[in-house]
């Protein structure tokens, strides 16, 4: 199964609130995801703020074109649980 992305709240600083397509909810920190050239102009919060939930990517995208993985925000909102470190390893974030 993919994982998608189906609601997203900015919380404050650079977090997000997920909700994922296996009904999973958690947080995360797009902080130190912010680095090169596209993701620039989101360190700008009121940029940052700007997102949206693409129904056809299944993630979150930005007005200038910057998006993120599904599978990444998955692993930022749970890298802590280890019952997932296999489904990590198999995507290759650790």
């Amino acid at each position: 199964m993919f994982i998608k992305i189906k609601k997203a709240k900015y919380i404050g600083d650079y977090k997000l609130k997920v909700t994922f397509s296996d009904g999973s909810e958690g947080v995360v920190d797009l902080f130190n995801t912010l680095k090169g050239k596209i993701f620039e102009s989101l360190k700008d919060k009121k940029n940052f703020m700007k997102f949206k939930v693409d129904e056809e990517l299944g993630t979150i995208v930005w007005e200038n074109g910057a998006d993120l993985a599904p599978e990444y925000l998955y692993f930022l909102a749970f890298k802590d649980r280890k019952d997932l470190k296999p489904k990590f390893k198999e995507w290759k974030y650790i």
